[in-house]
C-alpha cells in the first residue's frame, strides 16, 4: 500500500485534515438529526409533526439507535473483504445523504404517505452509517507507519472533529427545525453530510492515496492466522470483556437519556430563557461534546499527577457509574422542585449539571470499550468479542428507550420522571459499588493487559479524547 505523498499540516499528512473534516461533516449531520428526531415525533400535527406519544418516540428513538450500532458490524465486513474502505464511505455517505433529504421532503407532498416516507429516511441513515462509521477512522491509522509516534496524537485531532461536528449540530440544526421549520432542520443535517461526502471525492485521491481502495482481506492474504488453544490467561480475559459489556449496558442506557428523556423535559418543564433569548430544546444535546473537549485535558492531568495511584480500569467504570448516578439525581433535584406542578418550568442549570456530570462519567469510560476488546481479546476471537460488544452497546439504546418510554403524558410526565430518575440512578450507584468491589478481581484476570496505561499527557489526552469515539462504536486496533 502506497502511502500518500501530499505534504505535511502541523506535522501530520494532510490527509489527517481531510478525514477530520468529513468525519466532522459527518457527525454533524448525524447529531443534528438525532437532535430534532424525538422532538419532531411528539410535536403536534399542527406544528408539522407526527403527534406521537411519548412513549412512542422514544420507542422508535430506541430502536433506530440500536440498529446505528449494530450496522457498522455488516459494513466494516463488507468493507474489509468486498468495496475497500473508500468505496464503503463514498456509498454509505450518498445513502446517508438520500436519508436525511427524504426525512427532509416536505408533508404537503407527500400527503397519506408520511410515515412511510420517514420511515424509508430513517432505513436510509441506518444503511448509511453501517457502511460510512468505523470505516472512517480505520483510515487514519494507515496514514502512519507502524510505531510512528505522531499517530496517537493524528487519533487526538481526529477525536475532535467528532466532537465539534456533534458540538455544532443541536446548536444549528436543532435550531432551525425547532425554531423555523423541522424539514429545513433535516436538510441542513444533509448539506453537512454532503460537504464530506464532497470532501472525499475532490480530495481522496491526492491526499490519502490509495489507502483503503483495496480491502484490507486481500492485503493481509497469506498472513498467519492464530490456531493455538486458548490459554487460562486468555479465558480470564474473554470474562473481563464479557461482564464489563454487560455493565455497561447500565452507563449507557442512563447516558443516552440525552437524546430522548432529557430533551423531552428539556422541551416541556425547562426554564429555556436567558437575555430574552429562548435556547432551543435540543440545543442542550451540544453539551456533551463540549464539555468533553473542555473537560478531557482536564481529566488527562489529574490521572498523570496521581501516578502510581491513579484508580485502575474497572475502578475508572465505578466512579464513572457513580458520576452517572449524580447526574440523574441532578434531575431527581428538579422534579422536586417542580413539586408535581406541571406548569412549573425548572432552571436551565439542572440539564447543565446532568450533562457535566455524565460526560465526566464518559470521560472515567476512556480505558473501557473497544480499546479494551482489542488489548484483552485473543486473536482469533477479536472479531468475535467486538460484535458482543457492538450488541451490549446497541442493547443499551434500546433500553434507555424503554425506560425513557414509561414517562407518559403531562401530569403524569412530572411523577413518571421523577421514578425514572431515582431509579436509574440508584442502580447506577450499586452497580458502580458492585464494579468497586470487584475490581482486583477484574485487575488479575487481565493478566498485565492493565498495565499498559499512557505514561505523558499527549498520550493520555488521546486516551481521553478517544471515548467519544469509543462510544460510537469508532476504534482503530493499534495493531
Amino acid at each position: 500500500m502506497n502511502k500518500p505523498n501530499a505534504g505535511t499540516l502541523f506535522g501530520h499528512p494532510k490527509g489527517l485534515f481531510l478525514l477530520f473534516g468529513t468525519e466532522m461533516w459527518e457527525r454533524f449531520g448525524y447529531y443534528g438529526m438525532r437532535a430534532l428526531l424525538v422532538l419532531y415525533l411528539v410535536a403536534s400535527v399542527e406544528d408539522g409533526g407526527f403527534g406521537w406519544t411519548n412513549g412512542e418516540a422514544l420507542s422508535l428513538y430506541g430502536t433506530f439507535t440500536m440498529a446505528v450500532y449494530l450496522t457498522p458490524v455488516l459494513g466494516g465486513w463488507l468493507a474489509d473483504n468486498i468495496i475497500g474502505q473508500r468505496k464503503a464511505i463514498i456509498i454509505g455517505g450518498i445513502i446517508f445523504s438520500l436519508g436525511y433529504f427524504t426525512l427532509g421532503i416536505p408533508q404537503s407532498m407527500i400527503t397519506g404517505m408520511e410515515e412511510t416516507v420517514f420511515y424509508i429516511g430513517l432505513t436510509l441513515i441506518i444503511i448509511g452509517n453501517g457502511l460510512f462509521k468505523a470505516n472512517v477512522s480505520s483510515l487514519v491509522g494507515d496514514l502512519y507507519e507502524e510505531g510512528d509516534h505522531r499517530r496517537d496524537g493524528a487519533f487526538t485531532i481526529f477525536y475532535m472533529g467528532i466532537n465539534l461536528g456533534a458540538f455544532l449540530a443541536p446548536i444549528t440544526v436543532g435550531v432551525i427545525g425547532e425554531q423555523i421549520n423541522w424539514h429545513y432542520g433535516f436538510i441542513l443535517a444533509g448539506c453537512g453530510m454532503i460537504i464530506g461526502l464532497i470532501l472525499q471525492l475532490t480530495l481522496g485521491n491526492k491526499y490519502l492515496g490509495d489507502i483503503g481502495v483495496q480491502p484490507s482481506a486481500k492485503r493481509t492474504k497469506g498472513e498467519v492466522k492464530a490456531h493455538s488453544p486458548l490459554s487460562t490467561a486468555d479465558i480470564d480475559r474473554m470474562k473481563v470483556i464479557l461482564i464489563m459489556s454487560m455493565f455497561s449496558v447500565i452507563f449507557w442506557a442512563g447516558f443516552e437519556q440525552a437524546g430522548g428523556l432529557f430533551t423531552i423535559y428539556a422541551s416541556d418543564f425547562t426554564d429555556r430563557t436567558i437575555f430574552g433569548f429562548e435556547v432551543a430544546a435540543s440545543s442542550f444535546q451540544s453539551l456533551n461534546a463540549m464539555f468533553i473537549i473542555i473537560l478531557a485535558p482536564v481529566v488527562a492531568s489529574v490521572w498523570i499527577k496521581m501516578g502510581s495511584n491513579e484508580p485502575t480500569s474497572p475502578k475508572k467504570f465505578a466512579i464513572a457509574m457513580v458520576f452517572l448516578a449524580l447526574g440523574f439525581f441532578v434531575m431527581l433535584w428538579a422534579t422536586m422542585v417542580q413539586g408535581g406542578d406541571v406548569t412549573v418550568k425548572v432552571s436551565m442549570l439542572f440539564l447543565v449539571f446532568a450533562y457535566l456530570f455524565h460526560t465526566l462519567g464518559e470521560l472515567c469510560l476512556s480505558p473501557i470499550g473497544l480499546s479494551m476488546v482489542t488489548k484483552l481479546a485473543p486473536l482469533k476471537f477479536t472479531s468475535l468479542l467486538m460484535g458482543i460488544w457492538f450488541f451490549f452497546t446497541a442493547l443499551s439504546n434500546w433500553l434507555a428507550a424503554f425506560i425513557g418510554s414509561f414517562v407518559g403524558e403531562g401530569q403524569e410526565m412530572v411523577d413518571n420522571a421523577a421514578n425514572i430518575f431515582m431509579g436509574v440512578g440508584a442502580a447506577a450507584l450499586i452497580t458502580g459499588v458492585i464494579i468497586f468491589l470487584s475490581a482486583g478481581k477484574l485487575v488479575q484476570w487481565m493478566h498485565g493487559a492493565e498495565g499498559n496505561n499512557a505514561t505523558n499527557m499527549e498520550e493520555k489526552l488521546e486516551e481521553e479524547l478517544s471515548v467519544t469515539g469509543t462510544h460510537e462504536g469508532v476504534a482503530e486496533t493499534h495493531n
